[in-house]
């Protein structure tokens, strides 16, 4: 059962890891709003 509950737990988190990326991604290419995540916080940086 534990074996089953941590595979989960890296699928979700992996996943995340994947989606905080391709959204970074796409921001980049908007040239819009920078998204920084780090552990400070949340940064945003205006286009310019």
């Amino acid at each position: 059962m534990m074996n089953r509950t941590v595979l989960g737990a890296l699928v979700v988190i992996l996943a995340v890891v994947a989606g905080v990326f391709a959204y970074r991604a796409y921001e980049r290419d908007q040239n819009s709003l920078q998204i920084e995540v780090g552990p400070q916080g949340v940064k945003v940086d205006p286009p310019g």
